[in-house]
């Protein structure tokens, strides 16, 4: 399946978004709420790119497009430069001191007006990124509730959730490190609870909370020795490399 984007003809697979096409070979299209294995949220809208197909031609979310023979994708049109400033723009009225907004403000020279940055910064975007990653996992301990300006995302009334592990997949997939993690002395806070920390059997460092582990565990019905991710790679390349040798 053949496709052009910026004039040039890239392959892609059926089922891909464009996004997927142009990350793979790339081409940057800004975004705040993709990411891999998170595909299909479509809420920034700052991957907006122009689709022509015949004599047509639309405006779309790359990261929820469906790709198609034949297609022609711009990504940087005039209009397109317009609306993702609005949407950036906004991002900054919300979000003002946020590292990752400023980078956007600056490469799309966006300037607010003083008097419409808010003054409790709140790094949160509302991208929905740390809700899916707890609902892949399996835990949903946390969710997008309210409406309107009071929308956020938080745990059922803003209690420590029972239902959170502390594993860190919601601060990990936050695109503006909104979601305030901590650990001190073998404890990790997170979501108003503390944790206690797991050591790694072969380095001895911290390297997930005990909650998690027993969640991993029941999920899987094993009792692996518990091994920090580091170490298994390490492990696993020293293996290959044994076996490898032993070969020739």
């Amino acid at each position: 399946m053949l496709i052009k984007i910026d004039g040039k003809t890239y392959k892609g697979h059926p089922g891909e978004t464009l996004m997927e096409v142009a990350r793979r070979n790339g081409i940057n299209i800004p975004s705040l709420c993709y990411k891999k294995g998170f595909e299909g949220l479509g809420r920034c809208r700052l991957c907006l790119v122009e689709v022509s197909e015949g004599k047509r031609s639309k405006i779309v979310s790359a990261c929820v497009y469906p790709i198609k023979e034949g297609i022609e994708v711009t990504t940087i049109t005039d209009e397109i430069i317009k609306m993702r400033k609005d949407i950036i723009l906004l991002l900054l009225l919300r979000a003002p001191d946020n590292e990752y907004i400023q980078q956007l403000v600056k490469e799309y020279e966006v300037k607010a007006p003083e008097r419409y940055i808010q003054n409790d910064n709140d790094d949160c975007i509302l991208c929905g990124l740390c809700v899916k990653a707890c609902e892949k996992l399996g835990t949903k301990a946390i969710s997008l509730v309210n409406r309107g300006i009071t929308k956020k995302v938080s745990t059922p009334y803003d209690d420590p959730s029972k239902d959170c592990i502390g594993c860190g997949a919601c601060a990990e997939t936050c695109p503006t490190n909104a979601i305030k993690l901590e650990e001190s002395n073998g404890i990790r806070t997170i979501w108003n609870r503390d944790f206690d920390l797991v050591k790694c059997s072969i380095c001895g460092k911290y390297y997930t909370t005990l909650d998690a582990l027993k969640f991993i565990e029941d999920k899987l019905a094993s009792n692996e020795e518990h091994i920090c991710d580091t170490c298994k790679k390490k492990s696993t390349a020293s293996k290959f490399k044994e076996s490898f040798q032993h070969i020739y």
